[in-house]
């Protein structure tokens, strides 16, 4: 398999304008990973999927980290056919607050589709061009993300809907009339 050095090289050549930085990993044990720009982000995905040398045809996970000024997604891709990998590419948000989009990389791989709906849920990544962006963990109507490192619990611990609250009001119903009337 080629080298993280090469692997930069060989995107730069084929999607023009890519800007793609090496990013390093103080583990020894595990290899440095891409940074791409979010602007080239699908023409890179691409390029390392059907790539005749590299064949990046398994996304294995997709996960979200809060730095101080930015939120990033991370990718963890894989051959399959060359059994080879992985190879780890980043994309970063503008900013932690208003500019927090990156596109989503579900029409190269589809099993990002889930994994990135859990960092929208719980970090706020607004993944473009997700087919189906919505909540996976946290009920609708939830107003923050509580992966984030600014996240407070609140104090007044918000009611949490569940699909057991007709069950629990018919049970406690046919309780009542086995009890029948209660006198006094």
């Amino acid at each position: 398999m080629k080298t993280v050095e090469e692997i930069k090289s060989a995107i730069e050549a084929a999607v023009p304008g890519a800007a793609v930085e090496i990013a390093l990993n103080p583990n020894p044990a595990l290899p440095n990973s891409l940074r791409i720009a979010p602007e080239c982000a699908l023409a890179v995905a691409k390029f390392l999927r059907d790539d005749a040398e590299l064949k990046l045809d398994y996304l294995s996970n997709v996960t979200g980290v809060d730095w101080p000024d930015s939120l990033e997604a991370v990718y963890h891709l894989y051959s399959v056919e060359e059994k080879h990998g992985p190879v780890m590419i980043r994309m970063h948000t503008e900013n932690r607050t208003d500019q927090v989009e990156l596109p989503s990389l579900t029409p190269i791989w589809r099993s990002a589709e889930f994994q990135e709906r859990e960092i929208f849920d719980l970090y706020g990544i607004v993944f473009t061009g997700h087919p189906d962006l919505r909540r996976l963990l946290m009920w609708e109507g939830f107003k923050d993300h509580p992966m984030r490192r600014d996240y407070r619990e609140p104090d007044d611990f918000e009611y949490e809907p569940t699909a057991h609250d007709e069950v629990l009001k018919r049970a406690q119903a046919h309780k009542d009339r086995e009890q029948g009337p209660t006198t006094a």
